[in-house]
């Protein structure tokens, strides 16, 4: 598959707009993706997000988070690599990567902008899993460092994440004692019965068949979050004795 095909067929309205504008610049620098005449802008659709739109707005938002501490290690650049690798196999991963590495070295790219895009049009439980992606991308390197972290609220508040689903989805890189509690959005004075009925809660919000949309590459991140929701359920049972 080359790039050509790959970028012309992957994407519905992630063409448009400020993201539309990031992918045109680099694009501009891939001479494949020039070079066969293809009309891009006839394939944009206003349809529910596909894969593509997905894969491009987590691309795009990964190079802001790398550039957050005003460096980018090569383990977060090696974590993005493996996590495309993982999801989509090696010819796709390369193909995706072809173009980070062309939105990498623009400058002045509007985490706002590019953020109300992606609000706009794609579901919350799709934007849940871009904050998950982020804060691996950030702790890939071991420390996710302040910079990162602001850089990360900024972009979850941008989306439209609120303040719990946002502190739940960090909880998951952190150790720490009430880590259990902030994963299922509850107190630490929260009773047996309002554990129960957030682990509820937090398991339907966080399903994998929440993004099956996206294919079943994508669903592999969301069966983390699902994961460490029952984790934590299972650790405030011990803990309690329920």
């Amino acid at each position: 598959m080359s790039f050509s095909k790959w970028i012309g067929g992957a994407l519905g309205w992630s063409f448009g707009g400020p993201i539309g504008a990031i992918i045109g610049l680099a694009l501009g620098s891939l001479v494949d993706a020039l070079g066969n005449g293809t009309n891009y802008s006839q394939q944009i659709e206003q349809v529910k997000t596909q894969p593509g739109d997905f894969e491009v707005s987590l691309l795009i938002l990964s190079s802001i988070v790398i550039k957050a501490d005003g460096k980018q290690d090569q383990s977060e650049l090696d974590f993005v690599r493996q996590q495309f690798v993982g999801m989509y196999g090696k010819e796709r991963a390369n193909n995706a990567f072809k173009l980070f590495k062309e939105i990498n070295k623009q400058q002045n790219i509007s985490t706002r902008q590019v953020c109300l895009q992606i609000r706009q049009m794609m579901q919350h439980p799709s934007r849940l899993q871009l904050i998950h992606f982020l804060f691996g991308i950030a702790k890939a390197d071991g420390f996710v460092t302040p910079d990162e972290v602001d850089q990360i609220h900024t972009i979850a508040g941008y989306l439209g994440i609120n303040s719990k689903d946002y502190e739940s989805i960090k909880a998951m890189f952190y150790d720490s004692s009430d880590n259990a509690y902030k994963i299922l959005e509850i107190d630490k004075t929260a009773s047996n019965d309002e554990i129960k009925k957030a682990y509820r809660t937090m398991a339907k919000k966080y399903h994998p068949d929440k993004v099956i949309h996206l294919g079943k590459e994508h669903q592999t991140g969301a069966e983390e979050k699902f994961r460490r929701v029952q984790e934590a359920y299972e650790q405030l049972q011990k803990e309690r004795g329920f």
